[in-house]
């Protein structure tokens, strides 16, 4: 027997925000980073909260990649304020944070249930809607997903007003992580119904607004509809998980500092052929893999349909690969400039370990071994 269910409620469309001056807390704590803290937009999430009278403190040190030292001082600031709710603002480095902070802080003191509202200042992560965290740890070069239902926030808020401001590269990386999510949700062995319906409109979302959104920022059409993608894609990779294009894009990030979504994009065409085992030498077979025929459907979603299923697929990878130059995101870790070959190839034993461990892994649609993970980070490079 399987089960769906969404914990959180999602307020979206104009004036989203006003949400804030209705919520039934009487104090919060607000947990953002420090741009985001002294940017001039930050008044949309103050405003409300002064029309509310809701007594307000500011955590603003989270850092990329929540790193473990980071969280532990803002569990102590939750455990000396103690709010009745936690407000994260920001990406999912925030929202993340926010999460953990809540969680590790109750398991010191539970002195009430916390809220947490979740208000995502990128489309990309869909953090605001799932029961994932991924904090980090510098000093061994690891990220720890942390899996919980405590995790899922309460309520999220999607107001595009945020969102406008974003710079083309962070669009892109945001919103490729977008497509990841719902495309690995797809092929998830634990996908079901729902989940797909919701991932296959994430797809056709990104098809038709991505570039938009990364080409002009000021198209608000496009950016609400990123951001409404994000948060499907995160309730369907929720429910159905994801697979080793995250597992080997968290240790990327972990050991140089990739970040997520750009090291998301640029694995994407070597896990399409990986799991679907066509590439551009590929002939027709009788069978295919199981998750063929769901690349294809993929691909017929974005309007790319061919005359066979290896072409379909191809043309699905080579769609990924077009929005990768597109929108200057690089298509190997070489291109990259900030890596050198030596200090690559002397981690990928060690990444490739990581990789097979990471709990995202075991949903893959195919089983890979620690070979198969070392051969796709080579042809990364």
């Amino acid at each position: 027997m399987k089960s769906f269910e969404i914990k959180t409620k999602i307020y979206f469309g104009d004036q989203a925000l006003d949400r804030l001056a209705d919520i039934p807390y009487k104090k919060v704590l607000i947990i953002t980073d420090p741009f985001m803290a002294e940017c001039e937009s930050f008044h949309l999430i103050l405003d409300p909260l002064i029309r509310g009278n809701i007594d307000y403190e500011i955590f603003k040190d989270v850092q990329p990649d929540p790193p473990i030292g980071k969280i532990s001082q803002g569990v102590k600031k939750m455990l000396e304020c103690k709010p009745e709710a936690i407000i994260a603002v920001g990406g999912g480095s925030a929202i993340d944070s926010s999460k953990s902070i809540r969680e590790f802080a109750l398991r010191i003191d539970r002195y009430a249930e916390v809220g947490l509202i979740a208000i995502p200042t990128t489309s990309g992560t869909g953090s605001e809607v799932t029961s994932f965290a991924v904090v980090s740890d510098p000093e061994e070069q690891k990220k720890y997903p942390l899996v919980s239902k405590e995790l899922t926030p309460d309520e999220a808020i999607l107001d595009a007003e945020l969102v406008k401001s974003v710079p083309p590269a962070i669009t892109a990386d945001t919103g490729m992580d977008v497509f990841t999510h719902a495309l690995e949700a797809c092929v998830s062995t634990n996908r079901n119904d729902f989940s797909t319906a919701l991932a296959e409109k994430a797809i056709e979302i990104c098809g038709v607004f991505l570039l938009r959104a990364y080409l002009d920022g000021s198209d608000t059409h496009a950016r609400q509809k990123m951001h409404s993608a994000s948060c499907l894609a995160g309730i369907a990779f929720n429910s159905a998980s994801l697979g080793i294009n995250h597992s080997m894009a968290h240790q990327l990030g972990a050991m140089f500092h990739i970040p997520h979504g750009r090291a998301n994009a640029m694995l994407l065409p070597h896990i399409i052929e990986f799991n679907s085992d066509i590439n551009k030498h590929s002939k027709s077979r009788a069978e295919y893999l199981p998750a063929v025929k769901r690349y294809a459907t993929v691909a017929r979603i974005l309007g790319l349909s061919s005359y066979n299923e290896i072409m379909t697929v191809r043309s699905l990878v080579n769609w990924v690969q077009f929005m990768l130059k597109e929108m200057d995101i690089p298509l190997s870790i070489s291109q990259m400039g900030n890596v050198t070959e030596k200090e690559y190839f002397d981690v990928i034993d060690r990444m490739a370990d990581a990789a097979l461990a990471d709990a995202c892994t075991p949903t893959n649609p195919r089983v890979p071994t620690k070979d198969d993970i070392i051969q796709i980070y080579k042809n990364l490079w």
